[in-house]
């Protein structure tokens, strides 16, 4: 699996390494162990020795590896680590959704059923990365619509690791079949069914449904235990 180059867009060299590197440790090309060489890495893509550096930190600071002179060694994701993102990002959505709330919803449901709609082509297509953009997509419009300054910051700090994740995750989900995918398109309806209602406690209930679920699968996808 590649990092797809249409999400690349506008990215620096910096920014195209890291996503590179975090894709390779996410999937395990990049064990536990394994040292990282900012020579070796900057020969790999052609660019000196600045954008390598400046991918490590990054990665460092998302606990993916721990940086050494001249490299790093890779650190992965241990299971407690993919749960505590989980349990991150169920903390955000779950907030986000219960003040969206109290909001007018009518646009951001308008968005998310667009989005929807999206995610139903393609799965059509069998398009994986296009599923899974979109996919990321969903839960990104519900965070920004909430208009919370300080939780938006806290999403943009994992928003990279949960679109890396999201594409490992979607490519297991197509090699299960179509009624695999069409299920976790039926979550996100589910989801916004629950933001529809208006009802806090149908929002924290369909919140913590859709996360008990998409952990089971990413943990799969991971090949963990």
């Amino acid at each position: 699996m590649a990092y797809p180059a249409a999400w690349l867009r506008g990215a620096s060299l910096g920014e195209a390494i890291t996503c590179e590197l975090r894709l390779g440790i996410v999937t395990g090309k990049l064990k536990p162990g394994e040292k990282l060489s900012e020579n070796r890495i900057a020969a790999d893509f052609g660019t000196s020795r600045s954008p390598v550096r400046e991918s490590l930190r990054t990665l460092s600071d998302e606990g993916l590896i721990r940086l050494e002179r001249m490299g790093a060694v890779v650190l992965g994701l241990s299971e407690d680590e993919v749960r505590e993102l989980f349990d991150v990002r169920s903390l955000i959505e779950g907030f986000v959704q219960e003040r969206l709330s109290h909001m007018d919803l009518e646009p951001v449901i308008v968005q998310l059923e667009r989005i929807i709609d999206k995610m139903t082509l393609a799965a059509k297509h069998r398009d994986v990365e296009e599923f899974a953009f979109q996919d990321f997509s969903f839960h990104e419009t519900i965070v920004a619509e909430a208009k919370h300054s300080r939780i938006w910051q806290l999403w943009r700090s994992i928003r990279q690791l949960v679109l890396t994740v999201m594409l490992v995750t979607t490519e297991k989900v197509f090699g299960e079949g179509e009624e695999r995918t069409e299920a976790v398109v039926e979550k996100h309806r589910v989801l916004l069914q629950g933001l529809r209602s208006g009802s806090e406690t149908e929002i924290r209930k369909q919140v913590r449904n859709y996360f008990a679920d998409s952990y089971v699968t990413l943990h799969r996808s991971l090949g963990q235990s």
